[in-house]
């Protein structure tokens, strides 16, 4: 064997055992997540991925939609993928792999359904993590959805950074990044699954009439089956009216149904 082939196979080795060593299994799998293992009622009908918004981090316990969620039957998984991600590749990555080691750990059918929510930032994570994600996605569920990452990059003197700093490092130009990670950019590429997106009229974060009310016609060109709720008088994601808290809930228990 010649030395050139032989560093190769010691490579191909270092990097096969680092990755078997960093594969999430039961015993970790809360260091990249929170759980809602302990609030769901009954047997876990699907997989509920939670994505948070610019800046947020981790948690402790569950919000009021999420113990319904749970009531229901869903699984709240919360990723830990980075304040200012933006659902880069790394943090789809990590979510496919912690997808997979949930499914595992928690000893759940392959059939059980697989389901996106989020908002804002979270709610751009929702429509991307849809369309990238390597098991499918069941439906999607996204409150004031950052839509069209090329405008929103220039929307608040706040963004730049953030946005710069998640695509650190990658060769591609920022032009083809922000493609690659805008979902109206992506529309022709989302699976056609169930989709409710909701955004305030009053939004000042992510403003509805460059976001949502651009997807929207691009998603339903595509004959699409997504329900758009427009709220009026909200700020930005919410306070949302009781009437579409217990719609969302309906809106998830009806994928894990399926």
């Amino acid at each position: 064997m010649s030395a050139v082939r032989a560093a190769k196979l010691y490579q191909y080795s270092v990097k096969k055992n680092i990755k078997k060593a960093h594969i999430m299994d039961k015993s970790i799998i809360k260091e990249f997540a929170w759980i809602g293992k302990d609030y769901v009622k009954g047997k876990t009908k699907g997989v509920v991925l939670v994505f948070h918004g610019l800046g947020g981090g981790t948690k402790t316990e569950p919000s009021t939609e999420e113990l319904e969620w749970a009531n229901s039957g869903g699984l709240v998984v919360f990723p830990y993928y980075g304040p200012w991600s933006w659902m880069n590749r790394q943090a789809r990555a990590m979510i496919d792999e912690l997808v997979d080691a949930v499914y595992d750990a928690y000893e759940l059918d392959e059939s059980i359904p697989l389901i996106c929510t989020g908002a804002s930032m979270g709610g751009l994570g929702s429509l991307l993590y849809t369309r990238y994600a390597k098991r499918s996605v069941s439906a999607c569920l996204a409150n004031c959805p950052v839509c069209d990452l090329k405008f929103h990059f220039n929307e608040r003197e706040d963004l730049p950074q953030t946005i710069r700093n998640a695509f650190l490092g990658y060769p591609e130009s920022l032009d083809t990044l922000l493609e690659e990670h805008s979902p109206l950019e992506q529309v022709a590429n989302l699976p056609d699954i169930p989709y409710r997106i909701i955004h305030g009229e009053k939004d000042p974060a992510v403003s509805k009439q460059n976001h949502s009310d651009k997807i929207i016609p691009a998603m339903r060109e595509r004959k699409l089956n997504v329900e758009y709720v427009e709220v009026p008088k909200m700020g930005h994601c919410g306070p949302l009216p009781l009437k579409v808290l217990e719609d969302n809930t309906s809106f998830v228990a009806a994928a894990m149904s399926e």
